[in-house]
């Protein structure tokens, strides 16, 4: 078995955290930035980061795009497609079709 090897890093606002990988992306920095309420609140970190860097933070933006589309994003997997279409539902929206 073999065991990653964590090192010390400080982000741009000064916090120190361990990382295993080369990802850049401060712990810290993520939690702060995760919204308390709304359909981004119930995502993972890098999916939430995959609509965000594609300029859809809201329900009515998201539904203009399809699944495929949306699987297309770095960091969204099909793990968060049932929450998505779950928030998409509950508001009388779905994807767009293919």
């Amino acid at each position: 078995m073999t065991s990653s090897t964590k090192s010390l890093r400080t982000c741009a606002k000064g916090h120190k955290y361990y990382k295993s990988s080369d990802c850049p992306t401060c712990p810290i920095c993520e939690k702060e930035l995760k919204p308390a309420t709304g359909f981004l609140s119930i995502l993972s970190a890098p999916a939430r980061r995959a609509l965000e860097n594609n300029g859809i933070t809201s329900l009515q933006q998201l539904s203009t795009y399809s699944e495929n589309e949306i699987l297309e994003f770095h960091g969204m997997g099909p793990g968060s497609l049932p929450k998505l279409r779950t928030a998409l539902k509950e508001k009388g929206l779905f994807f767009k079709a293919k």
